[in-house]
């Protein structure tokens, strides 16, 4: 009979083992090390594959085509199930392809990540807020991966999992953590890196000369402000990074929006006169989150990718000098 602390013990060597063998850059390598590289891969790597979202519960496959050209990013995601949209990327100008609808929306857009939620960087104060270390080896889409765990050290941000190719860095799957249980998902089924990707396959598989065209401004047009608003019960690691007085897309009126960040985990709070329409209290949307409290004529709302409880303190905790 097998003895299961025998078979633990056998499968920690046979890991260890299996990362000493892959060699002494990869054995050497720090988190930071892996995190630098993952965002050099991510900006520059050519890959075509499939892709599995998973968010409250429910899974959508995507079909992804990126490549690099001189520094632009050209891209077709496609969706595998439902309404068939398509998303076609050349450099920051993007066309959403929505064949059920014979319609077409041009909007820019930035360097984000049209498959990925916003990716951790070398760059983050960890041993403050949060902790990273080489968690172990796997195997993701036939390929050799690391992972790498990132934990929080409160409940007012969410912990990450990354798994990344040994070869290339480029990040496999990763997951979003809230107190243990993985509230969403990111991971290929399969994907081919850095081969020859051919013009062909980036262009829209319907023909679109007879749809109705759509141009949306995504980008707020703002100017930077010196804030007269402040939080007096931030959580810890957070702090005002930006403040922009702002349009938004279809207003006339101007809104006060103000970034706070931890260096991974980031809150807008939009600061505008009180609307007819505004509901206060708690919204959430996956793992995004928003909270809206009235202050006298005005709506304060925090909105971000963190638990609930951290938009309703720092939405509630805004006040002027």
């Amino acid at each position: 009979m097998h003895d299961p602390r025998r078979m633990r013990g056998r499968n920690l060597i046979l890991g260890l083992a299996s990362l000493l063998l892959a060699g002494p850059a990869l054995a050497e390598r720090t988190p930071h090390d892996w995190l630098s590289a993952m965002g050099a891969a991510v900006q520059s790597t050519s890959y075509e594959g499939t892709v599995v979202r998973i968010q409250d519960g429910k899974a959508e496959a995507l079909k992804v085509v990126h490549t690099v050209t001189d520094g632009e990013v050209f891209e077709k995601v496609v969706a595998q199930e439902g309404d068939a949209l398509e998303i076609i990327r050349n450099g920051s100008e993007v066309h959403r392809i929505l064949p059920d609808r014979q319609s077409v929306v041009v909007e820019k857009w930035d360097d984000q990540s049209t498959v990925f939620s916003t990716l951790p960087t070398s760059d983050i104060r960890f041993g403050n807020e949060y902790d990273v270390a080489i968690d172990r080896k796997d195997r993701i889409a036939g390929r050799d991966a690391v992972v790498l765990a990132i934990r929080p050290h409160d409940h007012f941000r969410y912990g990450h999992r990354l798994w990344l190719d040994v070869e290339t860095s480029f990040p496999l799957q990763t997951q979003l953590v809230d107190a243990g249980s993985v509230i969403e998902q990111v991971k290929f089924a399969d994907i081919s890196i850095n081969q020859q990707i051919d013009a062909s396959t980036l262009a829209p598989t319907y023909s679109t000369d007879q749809f109705t065209w759509f141009t949306h401004s995504s980008a707020h047009q703002g100017t930077d402000v010196e804030s007269v608003w402040i939080s007096d019960a931030l959580p810890a690691g957070f702090k005002a990074v930006s403040t922009h007085e702002e349009t938004m897309p279809g207003s006339i009126e101007r809104v006060t929006h103000i970034l706070f960040s931890d260096g991974l985990a980031n809150v807008s709070v939009f600061i505008e006169e009180r609307r007819a329409d505004s509901v206060p209290g708690l919204a959430s949307m996956g793992s995004s989150n928003s909270y809206c409290v009235a202050l006298g004529d005005l709506d304060i709302t925090a909105i971000g990718e963190v638990p609930a409880i951290t938009v309703k303190q720092i939405a509630m905790s805004m006040k002027k000098r």
